[in-house]
């Protein structure tokens, strides 16, 4: 097998939601295997940093609240200005705010599902904007093993029907756009630590042990883990996968 499969040299791709955590890390990644990469989130000063270690070559910082349709179209237009095209794109900016579904203030429901799924509609369709005509582009969508099962330990509503309808939508944009050569799949985490989980992490040793009952790998997800599965679905390597959610999560899902 070619390494080349893995290979993003001349591409570029897009970010969003890669002020901290897990966005952080793929646009460090996908920096890695070769492809210009524009970073995208609200906290402008994180963004720069990163660009910044990326190197300014391959690397572009913007301000962008994916909430706002004009914000993200604009995203797209400016890594064309820039880099002269679009081959990947990663809707990752995603918040959440566990709590009891009967406290579940109706309007914190919308913003979840605003920000998780609404916005990764737009940042899909801008980006097949420019992938269509082009007839190549793979689209990686962020879901969450919370969007594929229930769990009443952690009640978190919102959060679980907007990543349920991240996979949806992946399968649908998939189904419509597969035969113009634009590939949509998705990842979905198990438990990593990360900005929007650390709260868990630093509970303390119940939830360590939680952990080693409930995921058969016995542990949480480490630094590096999603790695593979991103390259492999931003590249050649799977040139035949499309509306898929590939499932990181230990085995926490199949049990």
């Amino acid at each position: 097998m070619s390494a080349d499969l893995f290979s993003l040299e001349g591409r570029v791709a897009i970010v969003t939601g890669a002020s901290s955590g897990l966005g952080a890390r793929f646009a460090r990644v996908l920096h890695g295997a070769g492809a210009a990469v524009v970073v995208a989130a609200r906290r402008r000063e994180r963004l720069e940093e990163l660009a910044a270690d990326l190197g300014e070559g391959r690397s572009l910082a913007l301000a962008v609240d994916v909430r706002d349709e004009a914000a993200v179209a604009a995203l797209v237009a400016a890594a064309l200005e820039r880099f002269g095209r679009l081959d990947v794109m990663v809707n990752n900016a995603g918040i959440s705010d566990p709590t009891p579904a009967e406290d579940e203030p109706t309007s914190l429901f919308r913003e979840v599902v605003e920000v998780n799924l609404a916005a990764a509609f737009t940042g899909c369709r801008e980006a097949a904007r420019v992938m269509l005509p082009q007839g190549s582009g793979s689209i990686v969508n962020v879901a969450s093993v919370l969007g594929l099962i229930g769990t009443w330990k952690i009640p978190n509503a919102g959060y679980a029907a907007s990543k349920g309808g991240v996979v949806n939508l992946t399968r649908d944009l998939a189904s419509q756009w597969a035969a113009r050569g634009v590939r949509v799949n998705a990842v979905a985490p198990g438990w990593f630590e990360s900005e929007m989980t650390a709260e868990l992490f630093e509970s303390g040793e119940g939830w360590q042990r939680h952990l080693q009952r409930t995921v058969p790998a016995g542990r949480a997800g480490r630094e590096g883990e999603l790695d593979g599965a991103l390259l492999f679905l931003a590249g050649d390597a799977s040139t035949y996968v499309t509306g898929q959610t590939l499932v990181v999560d230990g085995g926490w899902s199949a049990v």
